[in-house]
């Protein structure tokens, strides 16, 4: 062939693994298609034989033959004098092939051919990626530390592919450093022009329950299924889970001997403190279970409204609730109901936020962070206690105590 430089493009990519044989001659052939229609406006009436794997290709311009000054169309006609030249004994009607050089195409067409050879085989690249990593969303996807930005890490795979894992969707608690390998679960895959734009996530849901199916043969195996997860992630977590089967103890399956099923889950997710709780249908019950590890005295259930009043013993409110709130907010995801809380045996009580034009707002809630949002439950308290638990002052604590007792002792 005359051009040189078109048929190392060929080789190029005839041993790319990503393309096929039929599907690379298919590509080739319409970027041919397309420089033909540019230079004779049309294409129909040429054939492209095409040989990726020996860098080779032919065009053949097929023209019916009119008399000589009858050449009204000169893509799709020739007339008898030329056709003559190419074969002394051709007559009107009969069909003419004829060879196109590529250099008939001219140089600036010849490099353009290039340039959208290579655009056409990086779509080709990318649309199988896409695709690839379609069919992984949801899944455990581990790659490496190339890049490490503000507001996210990029990551690539052992085959070179860009996956990014954004600030919000990484644990708190995480740091890593270029080279380090990062395990988080595919949580979306979109397009970005034609290049495809991978997300990985470490807070997501379906990590932790990905993780539980990868270190758990039973979960693994579908014995034990988990109907759902919650997390605060880095923070805390709640499984539910449950087995078909009455020999097996999915809680204890989970967790295993002091811990060391879940022991490696934990680790990967910064220390995630996971509670295992055995499902039920039993709304009552399952509520009961999903607060732990507060002993709940009795409980009353609105099931139209979906809402639910625990009674506590004053001294299981604080394990109720949970550091941060996060022990009740994410009892409430898991079983669906909003809960609302109450300490056993107190008659008359106000709420901590009455005393909002004496106690300052940020002070009100620090106390609710450990769980005590009413009155009665921090004059309970003892003062040391309070000063270990909460990041308030001896003295701003005993000043909110003064403000309480004046309410309430005689």
């Amino acid at each position: 062939m005359e051009n040189l430089a078109l048929i190392d493009s060929f080789s190029e990519f005839k041993d790319d693994k990503l393309i096929d044989r039929v599907t690379l001659m298919a590509i080739l052939e319409d970027v041919f298609r397309n420089a033909l229609k540019k230079k004779y406006g049309e294409d129909d009436n040429f054939d492209i034989i095409v040989n990726p794997d020996k860098g080779d290709l032919e065009i053949w311009r097929n023209r019916v033959v009119v008399a000589d000054g009858e050449v009204e169309d000169p893509n799709q006609e020739i007339s008898l004098e030329e056709a003559r030249q190419i074969e002394p004994d051709f007559e009107v009607g009969e069909d003419v092939s004829e060879e196109v050089k590529l250099i008939d195409l001219g140089r600036r067409a010849i490099l353009a051919l290039r340039q959208n050879l290579i655009s056409k085989i990086h779509e080709h690249d990318n649309s199988n990626i896409y695709k690839h990593f379609k069919d992984l969303e949801g899944e455990i996807y581990t790659a490496e530390v190339h890049h490490i930005r503000h507001r996210a890490i990029i990551l690539l795979d052992d085959e070179g592919n860009e996956i990014v894992l954004p600030k919000d969707r990484q644990i708190p608690s995480d740091f890593f450093r270029k080279g380090e390998n990062v395990k988080g679960v595919i949580e979306s895959v979109e397009l970005k022009g034609n290049k495809p734009n991978i997300v990985l996530s470490r807070t997501a849901p379906v990590f932790l329950e990905k993780l539980f199916e990868q270190e758990i043969p039973e979960v693994f195996d579908g014995l034990i299924t988990i109907k759902k997860v919650v997390r605060v992630p880095g923070e805390k977590a709640k499984v539910a889970v449950d087995s078909y089967d009455d020999r097996i103890d999915p809680v204890g399956a989970c967790v295993g001997m002091k811990g060391s099923r879940i022991h490696s889950i934990v680790r990967e997710l910064g220390n995630e403190n996971i509670d295992v709780i055995n499902y039920t249908n039993n709304d009552q019950l399952f509520i009961t279970r999903s607060l732990s590890p507060a002993k709940i005295t009795s409980i009353k259930i609105d099931e139209e409204n979906k809402r639910a009043e625990v009674m506590l013993k004053p001294e299981e409110v604080s394990k109720a609730i949970g550091r941060g709130g996060h022990n009740i907010r994410l009892a409430g995801q898991l079983t669906g109901y909003e809960i609302d809380v109450f300490r056993e045996g107190v008659e008359e009580d106000v709420e901590l936020s009455e005393f909002s034009d004496e106690i300052e707002d940020w002070v009100i809630k620090e106390f609710a962070k450990i769980g005590l949002d009413t009155a009665k439950s921090i004059l309970e308290q003892d003062v040391s206690d309070l000063i270990k638990r909460t990041d308030l002052e001896e003295e701003t604590i005993r000043e909110v105590f003064n403000v309480l007792r004046e309410e309430f002792e005689e």
